[in-house]
């Protein structure tokens, strides 16, 4: 990499390699596998466990004094007071991983006092590296990404993840979808949301939504949009998404029309009513 890059990053990146290479292992033997099920419809494998405590493993070495929020140990591990905190996806798409469908990621973002400073995203079945420093741009690999130029709805292709859980409201998110997909050029759902949010950074996305989300799908992902010149927020287009379930992304014109189509949706102001948000 030419740029030399922040040190806290540099181990971001080391620990998404040392889990990437785990998954690449395992992707190499799917028959063997040993498939748990969350929830219906929701899966975890050993692949998961193992890659989140290498990630874990490489980032308390480094910073012992650090925070942890990870998708399989939430927050056991690590410093319980710390104003920085590790944001972790171990294998985002496990269910992608398990049939062998190489779309999926691992996911590692850096938040100091509540802010996305930093962001690795990496993507083993292709060795693509996308990766932020706030302030400092985003990246592919050696390239600097941008988002989309496009500025009209109707010539966007937009990414989004359908709802799999059984206690999903499927019927809020067909009238969502069909909104979109009727104003639109194309919709794809490839099925790993961080790696949707750097589709959108690198511009083969115009904009993406998503409900359902934890704060460890978006962490990383929503700073490589932003630091790709794009906009995140909740649906009703404020910033306040990472623990909202509710997502948005865009370039900033494809963004402000997807809010517009996508906040009498929103679950946010619905659950606050006449409470505005702090």
């Amino acid at each position: 990499m030419s740029q030399a890059l922040h040190p806290m990053l540099n181990i971001a990146i080391k620990a998404a390699r040392a889990a990437g290479a785990i998954i690449n292992r395992a992707s190499l033997d799917l028959d063997r596998l040993q498939v748990n099920t969350k929830a219906p419809n929701d899966f975890v494998t050993e692949v998961d466990h193992a890659a989140e405590a290498a990630i874990i493993d490489v980032l308390l070495g480094a910073y012992p004094g650090h925070g942890i929020l990870a998708e399989e140990s939430g927050s056991t591990r690590g410093a319980r007071d710390s104003e920085y905190v590790w944001i972790i996806d171990p294998l985002d798409g496990t269910t992608n991983f398990i049939h062998g469908l190489p779309t999926y990621a691992v996911s590692i973002g850096l938040s100091f006092r509540g802010q996305m400073q930093q962001a690795v995203v990496y993507d083993p079945a292709r060795n693509d590296l996308f990766y932020a420093t706030k302030g400092r741009g985003a990246f592919l690999n050696d390239k600097r990404l941008r988002v989309s130029k496009r500025t009209r709805i109707a010539d966007a292709l937009i990414g989004t993840g359908f709802p799999f859980r059984k206690a999903d409201d499927f019927g809020h998110y067909l009238k969502m979808f069909e909104t979109v997909m009727k104003s639109c050029a194309g919709m794809r759902r490839p099925g790993a949301a961080a790696l949707d949010l750097c589709y959108v950074a690198a511009g083969w996305y115009d904009g993406f939504f998503e409900t359902g989300l934890s704060p460890w799908d978006v962490a990383a992902g929503s700073l490589l949009v932003t630091e790709a010149g794009g906009l995140v927020g909740n649906f009703t287009g404020e910033a306040d998404f990472l623990h909202r379930r509710e997502v948005v992304a865009g370039s900033p014109k494809i963004y402000g029309q997807l809010v517009q189509m996508l906040a009498p949706y929103s679950t946010v102001a619905a659950a606050e009513g006449a409470t505005p948000a702090a």
